[in-house]
């Protein structure tokens, strides 16, 4: 069974405390070079590739001198996702649509960016400043429209979950199209006997009848992002109703 080690905290707050007087020979390397590192390999070759032994090689140094900043190499994988998350900035005034737009331009640019990230579960996310920005962000920018309290933290994550699955797809086809050479269109092209010689039509009157109007004549990276933007207008549709509908007490919204 994994167990937490607190270990990863003090690394993950880094910047969040006094730094501590420096006393005798100054390190040669530091956290944030060994992260920095460890991302520019990942974003290169993939996650795979950003190893301790690789990372130190980078650096230069023995693979066991690296363990002196990060004690793993699961802790480094959290270190390097949660600088990535921080990397966004996320800070806005604006409204409540500018302020997700703004968040999803932000999130879809760091996976293109880090397209490894599609390689690591965010289903148990490393508890540091990049993650809690994200929360705090999306908490605020529902908080405008006015919901219960008790409303804020699933409309957040709902959010949240929507936007950045569409950002991990994309970078997941990015991976692909890396590894194998293909597109995902081309993937679909070197199936198309399937439809040809295998595809009932009887079985299948909804495809068919969608088939014959033209609507999957668009390649599969532009369906994805119809899809994403219909699925993300109804949802803050539905979100944006919730705040206005009915009546609440005021000490249940936040002040």
């Amino acid at each position: 069974m994994e167990e937490f080690s607190p270990r990863i905290l003090p690394l993950l707050w880094r910047r969040h405390v006094p730094a501590r007087k420096a006393v005798g020979r100054p390190p040669r390397l530091s956290v944030d070079v060994v992260v920095t590192t460890a991302i520019r390999v990942a974003d290169a070759e993939g996650l795979e590739a950003a190893s301790m032994a690789r990372v130190a090689a980078e650096l230069s140094v023995a693979t066991m001198s690296l363990y002196t900043y990060v004690p793993s190499r699961p802790e480094l994988v959290d270190l390097m996702v949660d600088e990535v998350l921080w990397s966004r900035d996320l800070r806005s005034d604006d409204g409540f649509r500018p302020r997700i737009a703004y968040f999803a331009e932000r999130t879809f640019a760091m996976y293109r960016a880090h397209p490894w990230l599609a390689e690591v579960s965010r289903v148990r996310p490393p508890v540091g400043p990049g993650t809690l920005a994200e929360t705090e962000f999306l908490l605020a920018a529902v908080a405008t429209l006015g919901l219960p309290l008790r409303g804020l933290s699933p409309a957040a994550t709902a959010i949240a979950s929507w936007v950045t699955s569409a950002a991990r797809h994309e970078a997941e086809s990015a991976l692909l199209r890396r590894t194998t050479g293909l597109s995902t269109d081309e993937w679909w092209m070197q199936r198309g006997e399937m439809w040809e010689s295998w595809f009932d039509v009887e079985s299948h009157p909804t495809m068919t009848s969608i088939w014959n109007a033209g609507a999957f004549d668009r390649g599969a990276d532009e369906q994805a992002q119809d899809a994403y933007e219909y699925g993300l207008d109804l949802l803050l549709r539905g979100i944006e109703e919730r705040g206005t509908e009915g009546s609440v007490e005021r000490d249940d919204r936040v002040p």
